[in-house]
């Protein structure tokens, strides 16, 4: 296979698991996927649950081996000794021993990736740092929170300063601010040439950190792209956001309760709702209703469609078709 530039490349890759002692069956996880991330591409890996994002990603590493098609990672077999070594990983359920501290973890794992001593503790405590445990390097991970550990582990795949990271579920576990953070560690990565590679079901997260997607359905990729190609042109109708004050049961029956998909009292005689209109013919109509029957419009806000949005409707379209 040519590479020219792609960190991961991959075509007609298949993977068939056999199930069963005696009545054997075959399980198709991954069923002729074609794709390929750039060199310093945020690329995110998408789908439900048996989709085949964890065999995909098992594959690259070399932990199992496809059945059929092709698969390189940074111009190498996927899987190879030569690949791994500049390869982060982390995990979606990183264990460590619950007797290392930050330090000593990093000195495992930093061995494992074959840096020596010198190296480790020259770079642990900037890493640390930029992970957002400055100050707990010397505390037992007995201690740590789910999302200390996940900052942890974030640590340990940046440590060797790989050209490559594969990230599973990073922001699992972090708050607002460590998932602000972990936001902010990728776009550092990706200023200084890294390709980031990510799975997660955090799809507002996604939105913010991935130049493309690929989704992943059943085996098979069923889009690739960009995350504004997705969501664009998938409008069928308006959505609006309405806050309205006034007589609730006059305004239930001015909104039409089958076209309103959320409905919130927040006060006495004031409700925020979610409704949608065919055109902006029909939206101007309805804002003319609420208008004669003096109903306030304390606040109208058109809602865009969101990569959660387009990911479920997505995958709606191709449940019909299969």
């Amino acid at each position: 296979m040519v590479n020219d530039g792609a960190t991961i490349e991959v075509e007609q890759l298949q993977k068939t698991y056999r199930e069963g002692w005696v009545f054997k069956k075959n399980l198709d996880a991954l069923r002729g996927v074609t794709l390929r991330v750039e060199a310093g591409e945020v690329f995110g890996l998408l789908g439900p649950n048996g989709a085949g994002k964890t065999t995909f990603i098992k594959i690259l590493l070399g932990i199992i081996r496809k059945t059929g098609g092709t698969a390189s990672l940074l111009g190498l077999p996927a899987g190879s000794p030569q690949s791994r070594r500049r390869v982060g990983y982390l995990p979606e359920h990183l264990r460590m021993a619950p007797y290392h501290t930050a330090m000593t973890a990093l000195e495992y794992y930093g061995r494992l990736s074959g840096l020596s001593y010198r190296d480790i503790r020259a770079r642990s405590g900037k890493m640390l740092d930029r992970v957002g445990l400055t100050g707990r390097t010397n505390e037992s991970i007995k201690r740590y929170s789910k999302g200390m550990l996940q900052r942890l582990g974030l640590a340990q795949a940046l440590l060797h300063e790989p050209d490559v990271m594969i990230l599973d579920e990073p922001t699992d576990g972090l708050d607002p601010v460590g998932r602000a953070d972990v936001r902010r560690v990728l776009a550092e990565l990706q200023s200084l040439g890294t390709t980031v590679f990510l799975n997660s079901h955090l799809l507002q997260e996604v939105e913010l950190i991935c130049d493309r997607v690929a989704i992943l359905q059943r085996g098979k990729v069923r889009f690739l792209g960009a995350v504004d190609q997705l969501t664009s042109g998938r409008e069928t109708h308006h959505e609006l956001e309405f806050v309205l004050a006034g007589d609730l049961e006059l305004i239930r029956k001015l909104m039409g309760e089958k076209d309103v998909s959320h409905w919130e009292q927040v006060s006495e005689n004031t409700v925020r709702l979610v409704t949608r209109a065919a055109s902006q013919t029909a939206v101007d109509e309805l804002i003319d209703r609420l208008r004669v029957e003096r109903v306030s419009i304390i606040s109208l806000t058109p809602r865009r469609v969101t990569l959660e949005d387009a990911f479920l409707s997505l995958l709606s379209e191709t449940e019909v078709q299969a």
